[in-house]
Protein backbone atom coordinates (compact mmCIF):
# COMPACT_ATOMS: atom_id res chain seq x y z
CA UNK A 1 0.00 0.00 0.00
CA UNK A 2 2.86 2.65 0.96
CA UNK A 3 5.52 1.20 -1.51
CA UNK A 4 9.47 1.04 0.11
CA UNK A 5 8.79 4.56 1.71
CA UNK A 6 6.27 3.19 3.69
CA UNK A 7 8.20 -0.31 4.49
CA UNK A 8 11.50 2.34 5.77
CA UNK A 9 9.54 4.40 7.89
CA UNK A 10 7.82 1.13 9.48
CA UNK A 11 11.06 -0.59 9.94
CA UNK A 12 12.54 2.97 11.06
CA UNK A 13 9.32 2.91 14.03
CA UNK A 14 10.40 -0.83 15.10
CA UNK A 15 13.75 -0.24 15.14
CA UNK A 16 13.46 2.58 17.71
CA UNK A 17 10.95 0.71 19.73
CA UNK A 18 12.99 -2.36 19.85
CA UNK A 19 15.90 -0.58 20.83
CA UNK A 20 14.10 1.03 23.50
CA UNK A 21 12.57 -1.96 24.89
CA UNK A 22 16.42 -3.42 24.66
CA UNK A 23 17.33 -0.62 26.51
CA UNK A 24 15.27 -0.26 29.48
CA UNK A 25 14.49 -4.59 29.64
CA UNK A 26 17.75 -4.86 30.93
CA UNK A 27 17.96 -8.27 29.67
CA UNK A 28 15.66 -9.65 32.27
CA UNK A 29 14.32 -11.52 29.30
CA UNK A 30 17.47 -13.93 29.01
CA UNK A 31 18.19 -13.88 32.43
CA UNK A 32 15.17 -14.35 33.78
CA UNK A 33 14.50 -17.68 32.09
CA UNK A 34 17.82 -18.69 33.27
CA UNK A 35 16.53 -18.07 37.07
CA UNK A 36 13.38 -19.96 36.59
CA UNK A 37 15.32 -22.31 34.73
CA UNK A 38 17.45 -23.09 37.59
CA UNK A 39 14.43 -22.79 40.01
CA UNK A 40 11.80 -24.96 38.51
CA UNK A 41 11.63 -27.62 41.28
CA UNK A 42 11.25 -24.91 43.74
CA UNK A 43 7.67 -23.66 43.64
CA UNK A 44 7.93 -20.60 46.46
CA UNK A 45 11.51 -19.83 44.84
CA UNK A 46 9.92 -19.85 41.56
CA UNK A 47 6.96 -17.80 42.33
CA UNK A 48 9.78 -14.98 44.19
CA UNK A 49 11.22 -14.95 41.04
CA UNK A 50 8.34 -14.31 38.64
CA UNK A 51 7.25 -11.73 40.99
CA UNK A 52 10.38 -10.04 40.79
CA UNK A 53 10.68 -10.23 36.87
CA UNK A 54 7.01 -8.73 36.59
CA UNK A 55 7.70 -5.79 38.71
CA UNK A 56 11.06 -5.16 37.37
CA UNK A 57 9.70 -4.89 34.07
CA UNK A 58 6.63 -2.98 35.38
CA UNK A 59 8.91 -0.39 36.77
CA UNK A 60 11.27 0.09 33.88
CA UNK A 61 8.78 0.17 31.49
CA UNK A 62 6.81 3.29 33.29
CA UNK A 63 10.35 4.87 33.46
CA UNK A 64 11.24 3.95 29.42
CA UNK A 65 7.71 5.89 28.81
CA UNK A 66 8.80 8.90 30.50
CA UNK A 67 12.35 8.77 29.17
CA UNK A 68 11.12 8.77 25.80
CA UNK A 69 8.28 11.18 25.68
CA UNK A 70 11.15 13.76 27.06
CA UNK A 71 13.48 13.06 24.62
CA UNK A 72 11.16 12.59 21.47
CA UNK A 73 12.34 15.64 19.76
CA UNK A 74 15.75 15.17 20.03
CA UNK A 75 15.20 11.37 18.81
CA UNK A 76 13.33 12.94 15.78
CA UNK A 77 16.17 15.27 14.94
CA UNK A 78 18.64 12.53 15.91
CA UNK A 79 16.80 9.70 13.17
CA UNK A 80 14.92 12.38 10.82
CA UNK A 81 17.09 15.18 10.69
CA UNK A 82 13.59 17.01 11.87
CA UNK A 83 10.75 17.78 14.16
CA UNK A 84 8.47 16.29 12.27
CA UNK A 85 8.10 12.77 14.08
CA UNK A 86 8.39 13.80 17.82
CA UNK A 87 5.16 13.06 18.64
CA UNK A 88 5.38 9.25 16.86
CA UNK A 89 8.89 9.23 19.15
CA UNK A 90 6.30 9.69 22.37
CA UNK A 91 3.91 7.02 21.43
CA UNK A 92 6.22 4.64 20.73
CA UNK A 93 6.89 4.52 24.30
CA UNK A 94 3.35 2.97 24.95
CA UNK A 95 5.07 -0.24 22.18
CA UNK A 96 7.76 -0.09 24.35
CA UNK A 97 6.03 -0.85 28.01
CA UNK A 98 3.80 -3.01 25.94
CA UNK A 99 7.05 -5.04 24.69
CA UNK A 100 8.51 -5.60 28.38
CA UNK A 101 4.91 -6.85 29.54
CA UNK A 102 4.97 -9.32 26.78
CA UNK A 103 8.45 -10.46 27.27
CA UNK A 104 8.10 -11.01 31.14
CA UNK A 105 5.20 -13.19 30.50
CA UNK A 106 7.07 -15.07 27.72
CA UNK A 107 10.28 -15.25 29.90
CA UNK A 108 8.25 -17.65 32.58
CA UNK A 109 6.62 -19.70 29.83
CA UNK A 110 10.45 -20.29 28.22
CA UNK A 111 11.92 -21.27 31.65
CA UNK A 112 9.43 -23.75 32.11
CA UNK A 113 10.11 -25.02 28.61
CA UNK A 114 6.23 -24.77 28.07
CA UNK A 115 6.79 -24.48 24.60
CA UNK A 116 3.19 -25.26 23.43
CA UNK A 117 2.07 -22.01 25.02
CA UNK A 118 5.30 -19.74 23.75
CA UNK A 119 4.20 -21.43 20.17
CA UNK A 120 0.75 -20.63 20.02
CA UNK A 121 1.49 -17.23 21.92
CA UNK A 122 3.40 -15.96 19.27
CA UNK A 123 1.28 -17.84 16.22
CA UNK A 124 -1.96 -16.52 17.46
CA UNK A 125 -0.50 -12.90 18.24
CA UNK A 126 1.41 -12.70 14.73
CA UNK A 127 -2.03 -13.25 13.08
CA UNK A 128 -4.13 -10.81 14.99
CA UNK A 129 -1.70 -8.35 14.66
CA UNK A 130 -0.95 -8.67 11.35
CA UNK A 131 -4.62 -8.43 10.32
CA UNK A 132 -5.11 -5.24 12.93
CA UNK A 133 -2.20 -3.42 11.56
CA UNK A 134 -2.77 -3.84 8.14
CA UNK A 135 -6.67 -2.96 8.46
CA UNK A 136 -4.78 0.34 10.20
CA UNK A 137 -3.06 1.05 7.44
CA UNK A 138 -5.84 0.84 5.18
CA UNK A 139 -7.84 3.28 6.57
CA UNK A 140 -5.63 5.21 8.16
CA UNK A 141 -2.99 5.25 5.55
CA UNK A 142 0.71 6.26 6.23
CA UNK A 143 -0.81 7.54 9.74
CA UNK A 144 -1.31 4.34 10.71
CA UNK A 145 2.46 3.00 10.76
CA UNK A 146 3.02 4.05 13.69
CA UNK A 147 -0.28 2.17 15.04
CA UNK A 148 0.80 -0.72 13.23
CA UNK A 149 3.90 -1.00 15.27
CA UNK A 150 2.02 -0.28 18.03
CA UNK A 151 -0.41 -2.99 17.99
CA UNK A 152 1.96 -6.10 17.68
CA UNK A 153 3.11 -5.87 21.25
CA UNK A 154 -0.76 -5.26 22.50
CA UNK A 155 -2.28 -8.41 20.65
CA UNK A 156 0.71 -10.32 21.80
CA UNK A 157 0.35 -8.94 25.71
CA UNK A 158 -3.45 -10.40 25.76
CA UNK A 159 -2.22 -13.77 24.27
CA UNK A 160 0.72 -14.28 26.35
CA UNK A 161 -1.41 -12.98 29.82
CA UNK A 162 -4.00 -15.80 29.24
CA UNK A 163 -1.33 -18.57 29.42
CA UNK A 164 0.66 -17.46 32.69
CA UNK A 165 -2.73 -16.41 34.37
CA UNK A 166 -2.76 -20.12 35.30
CA UNK A 167 1.19 -20.11 36.90
CA UNK A 168 1.45 -20.50 40.61
CA UNK A 169 0.93 -17.27 42.47
CA UNK A 170 1.46 -15.35 45.62
CA UNK A 171 -0.72 -13.21 47.04
CA UNK A 172 1.11 -11.35 49.63
CA UNK A 173 2.13 -8.32 50.28
CA UNK A 174 5.20 -7.47 48.58
CA UNK A 175 8.80 -7.66 50.35
CA UNK A 176 10.92 -4.78 48.18
CA UNK A 177 13.53 -6.26 50.22
CA UNK A 178 13.84 -9.82 48.78
CA UNK A 179 12.35 -8.64 45.88
CA UNK A 180 15.81 -6.58 45.63
CA UNK A 181 17.77 -10.11 46.31
CA UNK A 182 16.61 -11.23 43.12
CA UNK A 183 16.89 -8.10 41.16
CA UNK A 184 20.04 -8.42 41.81
CA UNK A 185 20.80 -11.55 40.38
CA UNK A 186 18.85 -10.45 37.51
CA UNK A 187 20.61 -8.06 36.61
CA UNK A 188 23.90 -8.92 37.16
CA UNK A 189 23.43 -11.08 34.24
CA UNK A 190 20.59 -9.16 32.24
CA UNK A 191 22.92 -5.78 31.86
CA UNK A 192 26.09 -7.06 30.02
CA UNK A 193 22.53 -9.16 27.61
CA UNK A 194 20.55 -5.99 27.43
CA UNK A 195 24.43 -3.87 26.67
CA UNK A 196 25.05 -6.84 23.74
CA UNK A 197 21.62 -6.51 22.24
CA UNK A 198 21.34 -2.66 22.47
CA UNK A 199 24.83 -2.69 20.05
CA UNK A 200 23.03 -4.66 17.78
CA UNK A 201 20.06 -2.37 17.60
CA UNK A 202 22.22 0.84 17.83
CA UNK A 203 24.25 -0.92 14.67
CA UNK A 204 21.02 -1.44 13.27
CA UNK A 205 20.06 2.60 13.53
CA UNK A 206 22.88 3.81 12.14
CA UNK A 207 23.09 1.67 9.12
CA UNK A 208 19.55 2.50 8.60
CA UNK A 209 20.84 6.19 8.92
CA UNK A 210 23.67 5.83 6.73
CA UNK A 211 21.71 4.39 3.84
CA UNK A 212 18.77 6.65 3.87
CA UNK A 213 21.59 10.14 4.02
CA UNK A 214 23.77 8.70 1.59
CA UNK A 215 21.34 6.90 -0.37
CA UNK A 216 17.14 7.70 0.42
CA UNK A 217 14.23 7.16 1.82
CA UNK A 218 13.64 4.08 -0.78
CA UNK A 219 16.67 2.86 0.00
CA UNK A 220 15.91 2.68 3.51
CA UNK A 221 12.98 0.73 2.52
CA UNK A 222 14.88 -1.64 0.32
CA UNK A 223 17.65 -2.18 3.47
CA UNK A 224 14.20 -2.91 5.94
CA UNK A 225 12.18 -5.30 3.13
CA UNK A 226 16.01 -7.25 3.10
CA UNK A 227 16.46 -7.17 6.92
CA UNK A 228 13.15 -7.91 7.66
CA UNK A 229 13.00 -11.47 5.72
CA UNK A 230 16.54 -12.24 7.04
CA UNK A 231 15.79 -11.84 10.80
CA UNK A 232 12.34 -13.50 10.23
CA UNK A 233 12.53 -16.60 7.96
CA UNK A 234 15.41 -18.41 9.66
CA UNK A 235 13.70 -17.31 13.37
CA UNK A 236 11.63 -19.88 12.60
CA UNK A 237 14.52 -22.51 13.58
CA UNK A 238 16.96 -20.30 15.66
CA UNK A 239 13.70 -19.30 17.66
CA UNK A 240 11.83 -22.26 18.22
CA UNK A 241 15.35 -24.22 18.88
CA UNK A 242 16.12 -21.48 22.00
CA UNK A 243 13.11 -21.55 23.63
CA UNK A 244 13.77 -25.38 24.98
CA UNK A 245 17.89 -24.84 24.37
CA UNK A 246 19.04 -22.77 26.39
CA UNK A 247 16.62 -23.75 29.63
CA UNK A 248 18.30 -27.55 29.13
CA UNK A 249 21.53 -26.13 28.30
CA UNK A 250 21.92 -23.59 31.24
CA UNK A 251 20.92 -27.33 33.53
CA UNK A 252 23.99 -29.04 31.80
CA UNK A 253 26.59 -26.33 31.80
CA UNK A 254 28.78 -27.52 34.51
CA UNK A 255 29.26 -30.90 32.61
CA UNK A 256 31.47 -29.56 29.84
CA UNK A 257 31.38 -32.53 28.02
CA UNK A 258 27.49 -33.25 28.59
CA UNK A 259 27.19 -29.46 27.47
CA UNK A 260 29.48 -30.02 24.02
CA UNK A 261 27.62 -33.20 23.48
CA UNK A 262 24.22 -30.76 23.53
CA UNK A 263 25.96 -28.11 21.44
CA UNK A 264 26.91 -30.31 18.45
CA UNK A 265 23.25 -32.14 18.65
CA UNK A 266 21.77 -28.64 18.80
CA UNK A 267 24.04 -27.92 15.56
CA UNK A 268 23.24 -30.78 13.64
CA UNK A 269 19.16 -29.95 14.34
CA UNK A 270 19.91 -25.91 13.20
CA UNK A 271 21.95 -27.22 10.07
CA UNK A 272 19.28 -29.85 9.05
CA UNK A 273 16.12 -27.73 9.56
CA UNK A 274 18.10 -24.62 8.06
CA UNK A 275 19.97 -25.98 5.30
CA UNK A 276 16.56 -26.43 2.72
CA UNK A 277 15.34 -23.26 3.54
CA UNK A 278 18.68 -21.17 3.09
CA UNK A 279 19.21 -22.37 -0.77
CA UNK A 280 15.59 -22.62 -1.50
CA UNK A 281 15.92 -18.62 -0.35
CA UNK A 282 19.01 -18.19 -2.15
CA UNK A 283 17.15 -19.72 -5.45
CA UNK A 284 14.03 -17.82 -5.30
CA UNK A 285 15.28 -14.38 -3.66
CA UNK A 286 13.76 -11.79 -6.84
CA UNK A 287 9.75 -14.24 -6.54
CA UNK A 288 10.44 -13.62 -2.48
CA UNK A 289 10.69 -9.90 -2.44
CA UNK A 290 8.01 -10.03 -5.22
CA UNK A 291 5.57 -11.79 -3.30
CA UNK A 292 5.92 -10.53 -0.08
CA UNK A 293 6.46 -6.77 -1.30
CA UNK A 294 5.86 -5.66 -4.83
CA UNK A 295 8.26 -5.72 -8.01
CA UNK A 296 9.36 -2.16 -6.91
CA UNK A 297 11.17 -3.58 -4.48
CA UNK A 298 13.38 -5.72 -7.14
CA UNK A 299 16.76 -4.51 -5.74
CA UNK A 300 16.72 -6.15 -2.12
CA UNK A 301 17.10 -9.46 -3.94
CA UNK A 302 21.17 -8.89 -4.21
CA UNK A 303 20.91 -7.70 -0.32
CA UNK A 304 18.98 -10.52 0.66
CA UNK A 305 21.18 -13.32 -1.24
CA UNK A 306 24.49 -11.88 0.89
CA UNK A 307 22.35 -12.01 3.74
CA UNK A 308 21.48 -15.49 3.50
CA UNK A 309 24.95 -16.33 2.67
CA UNK A 310 25.66 -14.93 6.50
CA UNK A 311 22.81 -16.39 7.68
CA UNK A 312 24.71 -19.80 6.67
CA UNK A 313 27.38 -18.75 9.17
CA UNK A 314 24.53 -17.92 11.73
CA UNK A 315 23.20 -21.22 11.67
CA UNK A 316 26.51 -22.69 12.70
CA UNK A 317 27.55 -20.53 15.37
CA UNK A 318 24.22 -19.60 17.04
CA UNK A 319 24.21 -22.70 19.10
CA UNK A 320 27.71 -21.93 20.33
CA UNK A 321 27.08 -18.67 21.47
CA UNK A 322 24.47 -19.90 23.71
CA UNK A 323 27.22 -21.40 26.12
CA UNK A 324 28.30 -18.26 26.88
CA UNK A 325 25.19 -17.52 28.33
CA UNK A 326 24.32 -20.41 29.89
CA UNK A 327 27.93 -19.93 32.37
CA UNK A 328 26.69 -16.67 32.96
CA UNK A 329 29.55 -14.96 31.33
CA UNK A 330 28.64 -11.53 30.67
CA UNK A 331 31.22 -9.86 29.84
CA UNK A 332 32.46 -12.19 27.15
CA UNK A 333 28.99 -12.27 25.70
CA UNK A 334 29.06 -7.99 24.98
CA UNK A 335 32.90 -8.59 23.61
CA UNK A 336 31.56 -11.24 20.97
CA UNK A 337 28.32 -9.36 19.82
CA UNK A 338 30.52 -6.21 19.53
CA UNK A 339 32.54 -7.61 17.21
CA UNK A 340 30.21 -8.27 14.97
CA UNK A 341 28.28 -4.84 15.20
CA UNK A 342 31.80 -3.51 14.75
CA UNK A 343 32.58 -5.01 11.50
CA UNK A 344 29.49 -4.39 10.01
CA UNK A 345 29.90 -0.44 10.72
CA UNK A 346 33.04 -0.45 9.08
CA UNK A 347 32.12 -2.23 6.30
CA UNK A 348 29.53 0.05 5.57
CA UNK A 349 31.65 2.99 6.24
CA UNK A 350 34.48 1.68 4.01
CA UNK A 351 31.92 0.34 0.58
CA UNK A 352 29.18 2.39 0.94
CA UNK A 353 30.37 4.89 -1.86
CA UNK A 354 31.94 1.92 -4.12
CA UNK A 355 29.36 -0.76 -3.90
CA UNK A 356 26.08 0.83 -3.11
CA UNK A 357 23.40 -0.60 -1.36
CA UNK A 358 24.96 -4.00 -1.82
CA UNK A 359 27.15 -3.46 1.11
CA UNK A 360 24.53 -3.94 3.60
CA UNK A 361 24.45 -7.23 2.13
CA UNK A 362 27.89 -8.13 1.48
CA UNK A 363 29.13 -6.44 5.11
CA UNK A 364 26.24 -8.95 6.58
CA UNK A 365 28.17 -11.80 5.85
CA UNK A 366 31.81 -10.69 6.16
CA UNK A 367 30.27 -10.13 9.77
CA UNK A 368 29.52 -13.06 10.37
CA UNK A 369 32.31 -14.71 8.80
CA UNK A 370 34.62 -13.08 11.44
CA UNK A 371 31.76 -13.53 14.52
CA UNK A 372 31.77 -16.91 14.13
CA UNK A 373 35.33 -17.70 14.05
CA UNK A 374 35.50 -15.50 17.26
CA UNK A 375 32.70 -17.51 18.82
CA UNK A 376 34.10 -21.11 18.34
CA UNK A 377 37.33 -19.58 19.76
CA UNK A 378 36.06 -18.56 22.89
CA UNK A 379 33.90 -21.48 24.01
CA UNK A 380 36.66 -23.57 23.03
CA UNK A 381 38.86 -21.96 25.54
CA UNK A 382 35.73 -21.99 28.11
CA UNK A 383 34.95 -25.54 27.92
CA UNK A 384 37.03 -26.90 25.69
CA UNK A 385 34.23 -27.48 22.76
CA UNK A 386 35.31 -29.02 19.02
CA UNK A 387 32.79 -29.62 16.43
CA UNK A 388 31.72 -33.08 15.46
CA UNK A 389 32.88 -33.84 11.67
CA UNK A 390 29.18 -34.38 10.53
CA UNK A 391 28.18 -30.88 11.25
CA UNK A 392 31.53 -29.60 9.66
CA UNK A 393 31.22 -31.61 6.46
CA UNK A 394 27.50 -30.54 6.32
CA UNK A 395 28.40 -27.06 6.57
CA UNK A 396 31.11 -27.17 4.08
CA UNK A 397 28.50 -28.63 1.37
CA UNK A 398 26.28 -25.86 2.25
CA UNK A 399 28.74 -23.10 1.97
CA UNK A 400 29.68 -24.38 -1.44
CA UNK A 401 26.14 -25.00 -2.65
CA UNK A 402 25.69 -21.46 -1.76
CA UNK A 403 28.47 -19.92 -3.41
CA UNK A 404 27.47 -21.61 -6.45
CA UNK A 405 24.06 -20.12 -6.54
CA UNK A 406 25.18 -17.19 -5.58
CA UNK A 407 27.53 -17.06 -8.45
CA UNK A 408 25.25 -18.54 -10.82
CA UNK A 409 22.64 -15.47 -10.20
CA UNK A 410 25.00 -13.53 -11.44
CA UNK A 411 26.83 -15.09 -14.72
CA UNK A 412 24.23 -17.06 -15.54
CA UNK A 413 21.09 -16.09 -14.04
CA UNK A 414 18.24 -18.38 -16.43
CA UNK A 415 19.81 -21.18 -15.24
CA UNK A 416 19.88 -20.30 -11.14
CA UNK A 417 16.18 -21.60 -10.62
CA UNK A 418 16.87 -25.11 -12.29
CA UNK A 419 20.14 -25.73 -10.26
CA UNK A 420 19.25 -24.17 -7.07
CA UNK A 421 15.92 -25.97 -6.92
CA UNK A 422 17.83 -29.26 -7.53
CA UNK A 423 20.43 -29.08 -4.54
CA UNK A 424 17.71 -27.46 -2.25
CA UNK A 425 16.07 -31.15 -3.29
CA UNK A 426 19.34 -32.98 -2.87
CA UNK A 427 19.47 -30.74 1.11
CA UNK A 428 15.79 -31.46 1.84
CA UNK A 429 16.21 -35.38 1.08
CA UNK A 430 19.19 -35.85 2.99
CA UNK A 431 17.53 -33.41 5.83
CA UNK A 432 14.53 -35.87 5.73
CA UNK A 433 16.11 -38.89 6.13
CA UNK A 434 18.58 -37.68 8.90
CA UNK A 435 16.09 -36.02 10.83
CA UNK A 436 14.20 -39.71 10.55
CA UNK A 437 17.20 -41.53 12.08
CA UNK A 438 17.54 -38.96 14.73
CA UNK A 439 13.67 -38.66 15.74
CA UNK A 440 11.72 -41.44 13.58
CA UNK A 441 9.25 -38.62 12.49
CA UNK A 442 6.49 -41.20 11.83
CA UNK A 443 6.07 -41.25 15.64
CA UNK A 444 6.89 -37.72 15.66
CA UNK A 445 3.80 -37.45 13.33
CA UNK A 446 1.24 -39.87 15.23
CA UNK A 447 1.98 -38.28 18.85
CA UNK A 448 0.97 -34.95 17.67
CA UNK A 449 -2.37 -36.63 15.73
CA UNK A 450 -2.86 -38.21 18.95
CA UNK A 451 -2.31 -34.84 20.93
CA UNK A 452 -4.86 -33.22 18.53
Amino acid sequence: MLGPTGIGLAGLYQNIMATATTLFGCGLDSSGVRQIATAHDDQQLFVLIRRALVWANILLGVTGMLVLWVVSGLLSQWVFHDNTHASEMGWLGIGMFLSLMVSSKVALLQGLRRIDAIAKVKIFGAILGAVTGVVLIWLLGERGLLWFVIVAPAVNLVFSHWYVASLPKNNEGLDWLVLRRQWQAMFSLGIPIMAAGLLTLVTQMVARSWVIGDLGIEAGGYFQAAWSITMTYISFVLGAMATDYLPRLTGAIRDYGRAGKMVNEQTEMALLMAAPVLLVMLTLAPWVIELLYSASFAPTADILRWQVMGDMFKVIGWPMGFIVLAMGRGDVFIATQLNWNVIYLLCLWLGMESMGLLIVGVGFFIAYIFQVGLVRMVVGRLIGFSSEWRNLLMFAALLVSGGGILLLSRIAPDNTMVVGLLLSSVFGAYSLWRLDRLLDLGEVVKRFTRRR
